[in-house]
């Protein structure tokens, strides 16, 4: 057998191969700036400019895929709120379950914020991957131009994460796909383009009717009272996800609104126990659960049902602490922008925001 040249070693190959899977991983991940070890310290929110009929959306899909009719079902649903809408490059990507690379995504928003035909940032749908976007994120660039972004689900991550390094306010409401309602309408008007000092929100009728024969609709109090702070939360999976994080949400002294679909109630169980751990749920101004959709357990199972499950959580706070309220994966919702002060009266079961969140 011949002898191996003087250069030889036996590792080469091995360090070709691993060198193409970091070209590769690079290509998929792009390389963040200096890791994010706290948010920015600012005493003032940054309220994003109105929307005004005629102005640009850009749509984008920074977490699950959609396919074409996904998208063509977004456009229809903005433009009939008045406003011209801007595709992202990548809508259509695709990587797995997700809208195509982290890269990918990531240029979408970014090029909208950049843009300045661009007034407000739309997410087309929720779905999975948000959260990989994080650490990548362009914050600086988000804070130099200032925009509405709106969406819910997985968009959690996102609103959580840009409020606590910008501290600009963002929107927790309907997706491109979701159903655009004459309540959810309303409301998406009233806040993006109509500004006021002071806006009220009852319930939606049409949830009052689904609560006579489903029970995640029934508006429930376990602890009346009226309490003020900002507002905070979203999908529980996502504000549990993020908690011990620079993105997490900050709970003390605000109004933490949650909801959530598809979770089991012993899931549900260890998110709530896991934020109490973290920060302390009775440190929040109130507890406002939405509508938890398709979270009971089988019959089959033996499970606490949804309601206990909530009520073993809200029943030992000292804060008012309400659920089934018109917030989540549901036709009617309220829109919720994050960091704005509010009002949550259990007597009147209204929120009432306490001021303009566009200027």
């Amino acid at each position: 057998m011949e002898a191996p040249p003087d250069n030889f070693n036996p590792l080469s190959r091995r360090n070709l191969a691993k060198g193409a899977a970091l070209s590769l991983a690079a290509s998929l991940f792009p390389a963040s700036a200096a890791p994010v070890k706290d948010p920015v310290k600012r005493s003032a929110l940054i309220k994003p400019p109105r929307l005004k009929e005629g102005d640009v959306v850009g749509l984008i899909t920074p977490c699950g895929y959609l396919e074409q009719d996904g998208i063509d079902k977004s456009v229809r649903n903005l433009e009939d709120l008045g406003v011209k809408v801007k595709l992202g490059k990548h809508v259509l990507a695709r990587r797995g379950r997700y809208a195509g690379t982290v890269a990918q995504r990531l240029e979408d928003l970014h090029s909208m914020f950049a843009d300045p035909q661009v007034h407000a940032v739309w997410a087309a749908t929720g779905g999975s991957g948000g959260i990989s976007l994080l650490p990548h994120i362009d914050y600086k660039l988000i804070r130099k131009h200032p925009k509405i972004f709106v969406g819910y689900s997985d968009v959690t991550c996102l609103h959580l994460a840009i409020h606590r390094q910008t501290h600009l306010v963002t929107f927790h409401g309907p997706v491109g796909i979701s159903t655009f309602s004459d309540y959810s309408k309303q409301h998406l008007k009233a806040i993006l383009m109509q500004p006021q000092k002071e806006y009220s929100m009852l319930m939606a009728e049409e949830n009052r009717v689904k609560a006579e024969t489903a029970s995640q609709f029934q508006v429930r109090t376990l602890r009346h009272g009226t309490a003020t702070g900002r507002l905070t939360g979203g999908n529980l999976s996502l504000v549990a996800a993020l908690s011990g994080t620079p993105y997490a949400a900050e709970l003390r002294r605000r109004i933490l609104f949650l909801e959530d679909i598809s979770e089991a109630p012993y899931r549900i169980d260890r998110m709530l126990t896991q934020l109490d751990l973290s920060q302390g749920l009775r440190t929040a101004s109130a507890l406002l659960l939405g509508v938890f959709e398709k979270c009971e357990a089988p019959e089959s199972e033996s499970s606490l049902s949804l309601n206990e499950t909530l009520d073993s959580h809200l029943d030992l706070l000292r804060i008012p602490a309400v659920s089934g309220y018109s917030i989540g994966h549901i036709a009617n919702q309220m829109t919720l922008p994050l960091g704005v002060n509010a009002r949550l009266d259990t007597f009147s079961q209204t929120l009432t925001l306490l001021e303009n969140a566009v200027l």
